[in-house]
């Protein structure tokens, strides 16, 4: 069986235009004999193999041949690739080791014909690799099972090569595949054309693509070669926005080595910008990142963030920016400008602030209370894997305040659920002058990392603390009338619960539209019996788009309230939950699938 770093380079060589197909080329398919011993092996357990790939690392082999030879025999196989990095990661390499290990690793990736080993090899050059690794690295991350080791590898040695060679691999939008190409082969002179031409918005670019665009584009080479480009200005300003996005993974712009320089060459030449609805919402955008989202967490000189803002703020007040928000009153990119304002501008007071914080809504950001301590974004800081929990949540239910007895808060949820990356939870307790946050619980991320570290115990003087609440709770000055309505229609069903528990209803959730944050919505649960805490067998979720009339969140809440107390909202609700089987027996039908 040839080695996968010959067979990577015959596929690149009868590539029409020498770059993989999508998810990268396949593994070589391996002989008929190995496939019938794989298929008729017992499968070690996971703890069996891990203690097996750890034992034959100690001490590293000297022969590439053996380690691959061994893995065969033992069971060792491509899908225990995770066991693999996390034992060559524990591995202690002193110095004095480098040079062998290096050797080594060089041998397993350059003549390596098994997964295994290859993978083994990979992870050791993400230790003791040197530059000239970096074009056997490139290739053998061209394979869609070696892609992730390589692209660590890279990683420590040549961050625009890894950037390219994840790009190439991971990449499928066909509106983004022209800038990949052009970087898949080389091509520089397409690179500045390509990388503007693209729509920049949400569907295209997730933190980890933005990223990685920025550093396979080089992109503070490139602001320098073109100082006077207001388009690659303002598409470096898009990258770093989304890069910042708290409804995906914001620590992608702390791992951007270049982000500090980035963001000083965009506000320095911000004034290049012709002034438009999209170029004054990235700017702002950029501001809320700096002022309270991943942006403030970079590593910046003592006011040197400050010194940022300020200059936004400036340019954002002239009056050629500052009519586009009253340009047109229905747009509800002027109306987000209008309401965010000088938000990002306030300079926070006191140990605790509150800042809440509504994003940008044409990428349809998620509305958040960040949560700043001493100036610094906590939420991002301790969890990355989702945003702080919304005002309504948090705010309006009055979570954080603290009372006479210790409560437990969640203050943030991993996008994907609770269940699949965990949540941050605070016990919140009042010390005599003092309200304490401790108890800190958050999940331990398995892999080399290790578990997290414990987060301290938080003290702030208690009065000021209360203020700070009380000040954050009765502001709504970030809301929008159909936020508003939302809020006040959850209140009055809290207030009186009975408006849905006459129809054997509870309330779910009540906020804005996802897709149209200018709609209220209302989402309610319903089963026999359960108005009275007994239903009988799983409720449906009911969801109601209440309709806008266009007077004040007041008196539109209060005509939602008046019809779900005098009509049965399951009449005009849609069914948009539970099971087909389960409507039927009610006597729901279940709506079509693009209902």
């Amino acid at each position: 069986m040839s080695a996968l770093y010959d067979h990577v380079l015959r596929l690149l060589h009868e590539s029409p235009d020498g770059l993989p197909p999508g998810r990268g080329f396949c593994l070589p398919d391996p002989p008929a004999s190995a496939a019938e011993s794989e298929d008729s092996r017992n499968r070690l357990p996971y703890q069996t193999v891990a203690a097996v790939i750890a034992e034959e690392l100690r001490p590293l082999p000297t022969d590439p041949a053996t380690l691959d030879r061994r893995f065969a025999e033992l069971g060792v196989r491509g899908r225990h690739r995770q066991l693999i990095l996390s034992a060559v990661a524990a591995l202690p390499l002193p110095a004095e080791q480098h040079a062998v290990a290096r050797t080594l690793a060089r041998g397993l990736t350059r003549t390596g014909s098994a997964v295994p080993a290859v993978i083994a090899g990979l992870a050791l050059l993400a230790r003791v690799g040197e530059p000239e690794d970096v074009p056997y690295l490139s290739a053998l991350g061209l394979l869609r099972s070696l892609t992730g080791p390589a692209v660590q590898a890279l990683d420590a040695l040549d961050r625009q090569a890894a950037a390219v060679v994840w790009l190439v691999s991971a990449v499928r939008r066909p509106e983004l595949l022209p800038l990949v190409r052009a970087l898949g082969t080389g091509d520089g002179r397409a690179v500045p054309g390509e990388l503007v031409a693209f729509p920049a918005d949400a569907r295209f670019l997730s933190t980890a693509t933005a990223r990685r665009i920025a550093e396979a584009v080089r992109l503070p080479d490139l602001l320098a070669a073109h100082p006077a480009d207001p388009a690659l200005l303002a598409r470096a300003g898009r990258l770093l926005v989304r890069m910042a996005c708290s409804s995906d993974d914001p620590t992608r712009l702390l791992a951007y080595h270049d982000a500090r320089s980035v963001y000083e060459t965009v506000v320095d030449r911000a004034g290049l910008l012709p002034p438009t609805l999209e170029h004054h919402a990235t700017l702002l955008s950029l501001a809320q990142d700096l002022s309270s989202g991943a942006g403030a967490l970079l590593d910046w000189p003592s006011g040197y963030r400050e010194t940022l803002l300020a200059s936004l703020e400036r340019l954002l007040a002239e009056p050629s920016w500052a009519v586009l928000a009253e340009a047109d009153p229905g747009d509800a990119r002027a109306g987000w400008i209008r309401r965010t304002g000088r938000r990002p501008f306030t300079t926070a007071v006191g140990r605790l602030r509150i800042e809440v914080v509504a994003g940008d809504p044409v990428d349809r950001e998620p509305v958040e209370a960040r949560i700043l301590v001493d100036g610094r974004p906590l939420v991002p800081d301790v969890f990355p894997p989702g945003p702080v929990h919304p005002p309504e949540r948090l705010l309006d239910d009055r979570l954080l305040r603290a009372g006479p007895e210790p409560r437990r808060v969640q203050l943030a949820e991993a996008w994907c659920t609770e269940g699949c990356c965990g949540a941050l939870y605070v016990t919140i307790r009042r010390d005599g002058a003092e309200v304490v946050w401790e108890e800190w619980q958050r999940p331990t991320f398995p892999g080399p990392r290790g578990p997290a570290p414990e987060l301290p115990a938080l003290r702030f003087d208690a009065a000021a603390y209360d203020a700070e609440i009380a000040r954050a709770e009765t502001d709504d000055s970030w809301s929008w009338r159909a936020r508003r309505t939302a809020r006040l229609i959850k209140a009055g069903l809290v207030e009186r619960p009975e408006l849905l528990a006459r129809w054997d209803a509870r309330r779910g959730w009540i906020s804005t539209g996802h897709e149209d944050p200018d709609t209220t919505v209302v989402t309610f649960l319903y089963a026999p019996g359960l108005g009275a805490g007994a239903a009988d067998g799983d409720p449906l979720q009911f969801r109601w788009t209440v309709p806008d009339d266009g007077g004040p969140p007041e008196a539109q809440a209060a005509a939602a309230l008046g019809r779900l107390a005098d009509d049965d909202p399951k009449t005009y609700a849609q069914l948009c939950g539970g099971s087909p089987e389960r409507a039927a027996e009610l006597g729901f039908p279940w709506p079509p699938e693009d209902g």
